[in-house]
């Protein structure tokens, strides 16, 4: 059955250049929309734990649109949708840079900060009461008090969930294909064209993103180790 199988036309010469490059987009991909994320649920849950009526809702119905809309449908709307409304001048600029990178991690990035900005707040939820009191008989307003007190202790008890909304963002990047960005899915499937080996292309981007994945998992796992022991301290 496996008689034909074989790796080495598609790991060898130009066509592991194409993997090489696509899976070298894929990570930079992954780690813009995953900044762009993260800052912007730090964001997101400061402002939601001011206490304003206005600020929670607004915030509350960002997070519920994103986790309702599925990725791909926001990919879509940012790439064919968004441009349509700016200036033409605008439209033509863009025209000149990768759009459709610009776009796949505008919409990743915002996508994803739903989820960070959850995770954030359900690891603010566990933090004692005291500490938002001992940090302002300390003299630390809202915004130092969160900075330098109540958001690390929030990050650390969140890890584990921000640990694994960072390997779905890793496995999200690969639906950037539907708009053409020559991520490490959209080189497998042309790679697929060229060499008419489906299995043998498609297994070895099988493995590599459960490699990244696990690795993810494990790095994620060794931080959370870290800060339990600093805690036991």
């Amino acid at each position: 059955m496996f008689k034909d199988f074989d790796l080495g036309p598609i790991l060898s010469g130009e066509y592991a250049d194409l993997l090489l490059r696509g899976a070298g987009l894929t990570a930079q991909l992954m780690l813009y929309a995953w900044s762009l994320a993260m800052a912007l649920a730090l964001l997101l849950v400061v402002i939601r734990l001011t206490g304003k009526p206005l600020a929670e809702r607004l915030v509350a119905g960002y997070v519920s649109y994103h986790r309702n809309v599925p990725t791909l449908v926001q990919l879509m709307l940012w790439y064919f949708g968004v441009p349509t409304l700016l200036p033409e001048r605008t439209q033509l600029w863009l025209a000149n840079f990768s759009t459709e990178f610009i776009f796949a991690v505008i919409a990743l990035g915002l996508c994803q900060a739903a989820y960070f900005c959850e995770d954030l707040r359900a690891g603010l939820r566990a933090i004692p009461a005291g500490q938002t009191e001992a940090a302002r008989a300390l003299g630390l307003g809202y915004m130092r008090s969160m900075r330098y007190v109540i958001l690390p202790q929030g990050v650390r008890n969140a890890l584990p969930s921000l640990i694994n909304h960072t390997v779905l963002l890793f496995k999200n990047t690969s639906l950037a294909m539907a708009i053409g960005v020559v991520e490490l899915t959209y080189a497998t499937r042309e790679l697929e064209n060229y060499t008419f080996r489906t299995f043998e292309c498609y297994l070895v981007a099988t493995l590599g993103y459960l490699a990244v994945s696990l690795l993810l998992m494990g790095a994620g796992a060794l931080l959370a180790r870290h800060f339990n022991q600093a805690r036991a301290r």
